[in-house]
């Protein structure tokens, strides 16, 4: 099963929730035409829900860093959200741990967006 991606607004940060595995193949491309079209829009804070996200592979990684690439150059924010204990380990073995703005409740991540 690849990643399952809905958007909602919570005030003026566009939540994305993932569900599933981001892999190689269709997960990563959802998640990449994803950030792009929220970009597209001018959606310039996104939160990356990864609580219901199971597993990512390498080409999932490149996506994240790519997607927090393309947020930033268009001066926005991208935060991450409720990684499980997995994708929390893989993000500190590949050091991006220290990459990405990590949250673990929505409530605080919101606030934090300035």
């Amino acid at each position: 099963m690849s990643v399952k991606l809905s958007t909602r607004q919570v005030g003026d940060v566009t939540v994305v929730d993932a569900v599933g595995r981001i892999t190689l193949g269709e997960g990563s491309s959802a998640l990449r035409d994803t950030i792009r079209e929220l970009v597209g829009k001018g959606q310039k804070k996104v939160l990356l829900n990864l609580a219901e996200v199971s597993y990512i592979d390498s080409s999932g990684i490149g996506e994240l860093v790519s997607g927090f690439t393309t947020v930033t150059n268009q001066g926005g924010q991208l935060k991450l959200l409720g990684l499980t204990k997995r994708v929390r380990d893989l993000l500190q073995i590949t050091k991006l741990y220290t990459v990405f703005d990590v949250h673990e409740t929505e409530a605080s991540a919101v606030r934090s967006f300035v």
